[in-house]
């Protein structure tokens, strides 16, 4: 069965959030079973990956990115945030232009980020 885990920090940004962007955005994963491909993942969602870490995902809806990881049968966030958050934090970083995924894969700060809500994320 299909189930989307928020850890801390991606519950208690997605709360922050009014309800109707709260919807907007969990009909934006909209991931079935069969989505659980990493081809079928990369063709819809941005792709990013550390060096020896597993793929994160990256799903545009509207103003919000969410970030995401495939665990089984989980959908793991590990952080929703604002678009301007991530330009305002690329601009900050002073990343090469390489395209944004590949900019924020090549970054430590960025995965720091992802770290921090992953170490919140209680077991399921």
């Amino acid at each position: 069965m299909l189930q989307i885990v928020f850890n801390e920090v991606s519950a208690a940004e997605l709360s922050q959030l009014p309800t109707p962007v709260q919807f907007q955005l969990l009909e934006a994963l909209n991931l079935t079973p069969e989505d659980f491909d990493e081809e079928v993942l990369a063709k819809r969602f941005g792709v990013m990956q550390q060096s020896k870490g597993p793929k994160l995902y990256r799903c545009r809806a509207g103003e919000y990115r969410i970030y995401f990881a495939m665990k089984g049968d989980h959908v793991v966030v590990h952080r929703v945030l604002h678009r301007n958050s991530l330009k305002d934090f690329l601009f900050r970083s002073n990343l090469p232009g390489g395209g944004e995924d590949e900019a924020l894969s090549q970054s430590s700060r960025f995965w720091k980020l992802i770290d921090e809500g992953a170490r919140t994320l209680r077991a399921f």
